[in-house]
């Protein structure tokens, strides 16, 4: 469906899933995205001319609704020959049919059942069925992928990747016995060694516990879910207007208590920082 050797995706992390990272992706024969929801849509529309550059292999975009101010950038993507594109933080009918018509590849990412029959029932080709113990955006009343994946599997006829608490092959063969096609990576590619960040984020993945994520804001929301540190712990901080302003200190900076370091809870069973 989407002409990657590999039913993989890799996540649209903000401000690290760029040209570097994706096209180690999909020149590893899987799907490599690149993010907008870093907001920073000069630097993403270079990143997106960039890999044609880098690779000849199938990719994509993930346009990140809630943080996409400028609209322009979904004819940028059609212009630019990007053939998929997934959809995320908003509404599935704000950009589906725009997209499809222009003969794109759609799918819409979801943390719940009713999310997923909206997107559904607006259009899309697929969907990323999103469980609560990935990192990043996250909804405040998770749901694991143990009981998300069957759930929607049992209400939609689309394809499913799943998200969140994958890593490897048993965590892939997993989700594809509870009804998914494809599967998505997040912590596991940040962790990899052409993931642009710092070398102690690297680190500090890899020698986490199960137990190395807290949950954010789930009061509030958006929620996040993000490597545990000691400030966050404590309840200290803003994590939304850190996350927007210190994410080049702590994603390139190593500097993991200086704001939010986006993470799953998969941070447990990563071993070893290795090529993607």
């Amino acid at each position: 469906m989407l002409g990657a050797e590999l039913p993989i995706v890799q996540a649209p992390i903000g401000w690290i899933a760029r040209s570097q990272l994706a096209s180690a992706v999909s020149n590893a024969g899987a799907m490599g995205i690149i993010e907008t929801s870093s907001g920073e849509l000069d630097a993403i529309r270079a990143e997106i001319r960039r890999m044609c550059e880098l690779t000849d292999r199938p990719s994509g975009v993930n346009i990140a609704q809630a943080f996409v101010r400028d609209p322009g950038i979904v004819d940028f993507v059609i212009e630019q020959g990007v053939r998929f594109v997934t959809t995320s933080a908003g509404e599935p009918t704000k950009y589906t049919r725009q997209l499809k018509d222009a003969g794109l590849t759609v799918l819409h990412v979801i943390p719940t059942l009713h999310a997923a029959l909206k997107a559904a029932d607006a259009g899309v080709d697929g969907l990323v069925v999103e469980g609560g113990e990935g990192g990043g955006f996250k909804n405040p009343w998770p749901v694991s992928s143990l009981v998300l994946l069957p759930l929607v599997r049992s209400r939609v006829d689309v394809p499913i990747i799943a998200a969140g608490g994958i890593c490897d092959g048993v965590s892939m063969a997993t989700a594809f016995a509870l009804g998914a096609e494809g599967v998505q990576m997040g912590t596991r590619v940040v962790s990899a060694l052409e993931s642009p960040v710092h070398e102690g984020w690297k680190r500090t993945i890899v020698e986490a516990p199960e137990t190395g994520t807290v949950f954010l804001r789930q009061a509030k929301g958006p929620a996040l879910r993000a490597l545990r540190t000691e400030r966050l712990e404590r309840g200290e901080g803003n994590p939304m207007a850190e996350l927007a302003a210190g994410g080049r200190e702590v994603y390139f900076g190593g500097q993991l208590e200086a704001g939010v370091a986006l993470s799953g809870q998969v941070v447990g069973r990563i071993d070893a920082v290795r090529p993607v």
